[in-house]
């Protein structure tokens, strides 16, 4: 057994969801000492994903979990969750004293209030970070903020719980639930939306590499962005060079059917797949 798991307060964790966020979630609360006792995985992807981030955990229902968890872990899609809560609270299956933690960045705790009424203890505690659900997400937790809101009463729960997995738990209060996901949301989508299509106009030049082109450029100006906010900026936009901007390409998706331009804001998430 290991010194993890002989620490105090050690729990049985339940996760319902094995998507890149759920199985992963799941692999650093086991890290931490902590025993998974099951795991709901639906498709073949997340079936393969438990198996390698939660070896020799079972497959099991999602009211199995309930039923033998302390800690149940909600990592599905954000509009699946409030009908996977009252599915289960109708049912019976909600416990007196159980932890109930969801992942999604766009709700707070007032989703889990079929749970709450059956006695369960709800916190939300949405992981600021982008997975690809392969192990090498677990060292990007150190440090990755955990946007945590909880009861007064037991927030300190949902905060050891975020520094057990390395991260930082950052309060965000219910009413702001909606903004900060929005926030996140704004910034990773247009970021990765933007470094797409400047990998485009750059690969139409022939360039065999194009990400060691941008790569160096597009790190400095995002540290840039983080610590100074738009005066960050640079270049031609920053100098009012109207020439300059003048030759840019008028429409970066150009090549690719379908494709949007920066222009068009693309949609926030809270549309991951069906396993989250």
């Amino acid at each position: 057994m290991s010194e993890a798991a002989n620490r105090p307060g050690r729990l049985g964790v339940g996760v319902i969801g094995a998507g890149r966020v759920g199985a992963v979630l799941g692999a650093a609360l086991r890290a931490a000492g902590h025993g998974v006792v099951g795991v709901a995985a639906v498709s073949e992807a997340s079936r393969e994903r438990a198996e390698l981030l939660l070896p020799e955990v079972p497959i099991l229902t999602p009211q199995q979990i309930v039923e033998r968890a302390e800690l149940v872990l909600l990592a599905v899609p954000d509009d699946q969750l409030a009908d996977l809560v009252s599915g289960l609270a109708a049912t019976g299956h909600w416990q007196a004293g159980q932890l109930v933690a969801h992942t999604a960045g766009r709700w707070g705790v007032e989703v889990l209030e079929p749970a709450r009424q059956a006695g369960a203890i709800g916190l939300a505690i949405h992981p600021s970070m982008t997975f690809t659900g392969l192990s090498l997400d677990l060292p990007r937790l150190s440090g990755c903020a955990f946007g945590v809101t909880a009861p007064a009463a037991v927030l300190p729960i949902a905060q050891a719980l975020v520094m057990e997995m390395g991260g930082e738990p950052v309060v965000i209060a219910e009413a702001d639930r909606p903004i900060y996901h929005a926030a996140l949301a704004h910034g990773a989508n247009h970021l990765t939306t933007i470094t797409g299509q400047a990998l485009q106009l750059l690969g139409e030049l022939g360039l065999e590499q194009p990400e060691r082109v941008l790569g160096p450029l597009a790190r400095a100006t995002l540290d840039n962005a983080l610590s100074a906010g738009e005066s960050a900026l640079t270049g031609p936009v920053a100098r009012g060079d109207a020439g300059n901007r003048g030759r840019a390409p008028p429409d970066p998706g150009r090549a690719r059917p379908g494709h949007r331009s920066a222009g068009h804001r693309p949609g926030l998430p809270g549309a991951r797949g069906p396993d989250g």
